[in-house]
């Protein structure tokens, strides 16, 4: 079927939408084809984008109490020749009172703590800058790692909750054309260690009150931390699966162990690495799902995921309900809205019937509006065209909601998070001061 000859303006009939049909040539929307703006897009002799599942062979970072199970921090403690319930006072330190300062730990005795700070805080993620948006309730981070490798990671308060997108890679090597971090490739995968810092650096900031105006304590009100997760910051989350499988384990795991968190606020997120997502299935963790599809028909979506050349939709769709069998957990199809590009009418018709096909009740799709990225001139749908996109789709019975944009102002919002030049100029002089 030629896009191009479908009739995508056509008026509902009773106030009813109905299916697009062919209409004469010209008279449709155009169809705008992917292709790099502003940058070059790495491809392979054969002209295909290049992609990169496996992290460069560099250092990682000295392994940190995070990376450790507790049965691991005792061993250690041990084998210090130091009592093992020591390795409980030094998780609580961390994951409790989010600190790594030994002058903090006066449960310890004076003589070991700098000692025992030394083995398990090797030093992971320095703040080298934060941008505020949102009157506050929004903010994004820039760290630096101890090779030098910057990273972003964004906190967002929202009623009721607090998210934190969360970034599992250094760059990543998905390379998607419209999102600016696939434009640096992939430089490593984080560690474990250092997705989890992320959270617990967050937590500190909010005990500190730099997210806004914060909840009032008492009448037996927790104090506020992150409450909600989601790895769709740098990376490709299931491209570095052992290292967030087990900041996942970490981030539920009760306290001494872990941050006590319920599984059921964590999301991850992925382009459709279709044997990864089979393997997530079969964790029996109850975190949410979530798929990146972007476009329903394989010919775009070839140009638009690049990753769609090895696994096409068909088989990413029959392994995001395979992940809805076995868990029970309801999926969540990402799709940024694109202008004239993957928005038509058309395509909601047949993304409906793709979910449809396998069921009912198994999905959830969050269209989002395309947020920019430095010199793309690719834009988000109109306000017009989304809002059909999303009729349609909520009148063939697929639940479909709008997804709210945060952090667009200071490039943090989905698809923005990239290491300037300015940023990299920015860690080096605060490297050297």
């Amino acid at each position: 079927m030629d896009p191009n000859k479908l009739n995508h303006d056509a008026p509902p009939a009773e106030g009813k939408l109905v299916k697009t049909r062919p209409r004469a040539a010209g008279a449709a929307r155009p169809q705008v084809k992917p292709k790099a703006e502003g940058w070059q897009q790495l491809t392979t002799p054969d002209g295909r984008p290049t992609l990169q599942f496996a992290s460069p062979r560099v250092k990682q970072p000295a392994t940190h109490l995070a990376d450790l199970t507790l049965a691991e921090r005792e061993a250690k403690v041990v084998e210090m020749g130091v009592a093992k319930f020591r390795a409980k006072q030094l998780s609580k330190h961390y994951f409790e009172h989010r600190t790594t300062d030994p002058e903090q730990m006066t449960d310890l005795p004076k003589h070991l703590r700098g000692e025992l700070a030394e083995a398990f805080f090797p030093p992971l993620l320095t703040e080298v800058k934060r941008l505020v948006t949102d009157d506050g309730a929004t903010i994004k981070f820039l760290w630096r790692l101890f090779d030098g490798a910057l990273v972003e990671s964004v906190l967002m308060r929202y009623p009721g909750r607090i998210t934190l997108c969360v970034s599992s890679q250094c760059g990543c090597g998905m390379n998607c054309p419209f999102c600016a971090t696939g434009q640096a490739g992939l430089t490593r995968n984080m560690s474990t260690a250092e997705i989890l810092d992320q959270v617990v650096q967050a937590n500190r900031v909010i005990a500190e009150g730099g997210l806004g105006r914060a909840r009032r304590e008492g009448n037996g009100a927790e104090p506020e931390r992150v409450n909600n997760i989601v790895f769709m910051g740098m990376g490709e989350p299931l491209a570095n699966y052992k290292r967030v499988m087990n900041a996942v384990h970490r981030m539920i795991a009760p306290s001494p162990e872990g941050l006590g968190m319920s599984a059921r606020g964590i999301t991850v997120s992925t382009v459709g690495l279709a044997p990864a997502i089979r393997k997530l299935a079969d964790e029996d963790i109850p975190i949410t799902f979530a798929l990146s599809l972007h476009a329903p028909d394989d010919e775009l979506r070839d140009d638009l995921i690049p990753v769609n050349s090895r696994w096409k939709v068909e088989e990413v769709l029959d392994a995001a309900y395979h992940y809805y069998e076995k868990t029970g957990r309801r999926v969540s199809i990402e799709y940024a809205l694109i202008k004239d590009m993957n928005d038509h009418a058309w395509r909601a018709d047949l993304l409906a019937d793709k979910l449809n096909a396998r069921g009912r009740g198994w999905v959830h799709v969050n269209p989002i509006p395309l947020n920019p990225t430095p010199g793309s001139i690719w834009t988000s749908s109109t306000r017009e065209v989304t809002r059909e996109f999303v009729d349609r789709l909520n009148a063939a019975g697929v639940p479909t909601t709008l997804r709210d944009t945060r952090g667009k102002e200071i490039d943090g919002a989905c698809g923005q998070l990239v290491a300037t030049e300015q940023d990299k100029a920015e860690a080096a002089a605060f490297a050297e001061s």
